[in-house]
């Protein structure tokens, strides 16, 4: 008998824990049919930006660069992203024919930082059909007069302002970037958060020589990187009222597994996709099943949180003690 695959999020019950995080992948319904067909569980869209809803007549490549600090969503994965959506009405177009197309849920993603009138897109998504909304935040605070505390209030204001429009959950993808972490993924749930989605990945700027220019670059994740999710997830895993997704560095089953185990109620691919294409979902998830057989649990929500802080043996692990013992005991054998 197989194991039982299932694991909630955001109260939806996803036939197994692997999502299609946001990217050019699932800008468009053949491609969201070919990640539904190899077994991905939900999906999640590209973002609809709040410059985009603030200035629907501007052109796509102005658009483009007026967002591509916000996120590597908005620009990175492919010099020129033509069939990128440009407004509200061509994204309420894609949510409505996923779910017409797709039995899986649809999670339309909504990229901003301000509390605006914009956040009313929301309602719209909703009643587009979306099964969810994750509100993908990102503020980069330069100015030499914004402090830890009003930027977190923002955040918070943000949180409640969107989750306030909608009767849908709404999970938040935030960066990793707070002195207090704990405390800022409280305050989000508290304030209207029905998951997390940790942690955002941002386009850093680079310097093009001979150019003379700035230019943003993006690196597609690898595994190495899927270990700050896995702290934070294992650390608030049972500790605040959300849904935890982990998203940056899954890209074998092993890892999948590793962040489940840690406490990951679903985790978020992407840069493995598009670097071996929607079949790998298959490998993913048939990855997963092997494993939980083999050591006879019964199924995924059994394992969730099995080795998180509060279930773990030493949850010290996921603190300075290991800090401090990756340091001590590294060799150069290790290179």
């Amino acid at each position: 008998m197989s194991a039982d695959l299932r694991s909630r999020y955001l109260g939806l019950e996803l036939k197994n824990p692997v999502v299609a995080s946001a990217s050019p992948l699932t800008n468009s319904i053949d491609s969201l049919k070919r990640l539904e067909d190899a077994g991905v569980a939900a999906v999640v869209l590209p973002s609809l930006f709040e410059e985009q809803i603030e200035h629907e007549e501007m052109a796509t490549h102005n658009l483009m660069l007026s967002g591509m600090e916000l996120s590597p969503e908005a620009r990175g994965f492919f010099p020129e992203m033509q069939n990128y959506n440009t407004g509200p009405d061509t994204y309420l177009k894609l949510i409505s024919e996923a779910k017409a197309a797709l039995a899986v849920p649809v999670i339309p993603s909504l990229n901003g930082y301000t509390a605006g009138g914009w956040t009313q897109m929301a309602r719209q998504f909703e009643q587009a059909g979306a099964d969810a909304i994750e509100l993908n935040i990102y503020f980069l605070a330069t100015g030499l007069e914004d402090s830890g505390t009003e930027i977190e209030q923002r955040y918070v204001d943000l949180v409640s302002s969107v989750s306030g429009m909608v009767s849908i959950p709404v999970a938040v993808k935030v960066s990793p970037y707070f002195s207090a972490m704990a405390n800022m993924a409280a305050r989000l749930a508290a304030a209207g958060a029905s998951g997390l989605v940790l942690f955002n990945r941002f386009v850093q700027p680079d310097i093009l020589l001979d150019e003379l220019e700035v230019a943003p670059n993006l690196v597609l994740s690898t595994s190495d990187e899927l270990r700050l999710a896995l702290r934070w997830i294992a650390i608030l895993r049972g500790r605040v009222r959300a849904s935890l997704a982990a998203t940056g560095g899954a890209h074998s089953a092993e890892d999948v597994l590793k962040l489940l185990l840690a406490g990951a109620d679903c985790v978020m691919v992407a840069s493995s996709l598009l670097r071996k294409g929607p079949n790998h979902v298959a490998t993913l998830v048939s990855g997963v099943e092997k494993w939980i057989t083999e050591r006879e649990y019964d199924s995924v929500e059994q394992m969730k949180g099995s080795l998180s802080q509060l279930s773990c043996p030493d949850p010290a692990a996921f603190e300075r003690s290991n800090y401090m013992k990756a340091l001590t005991t590294y060799t150069s054998d290790q290179r």
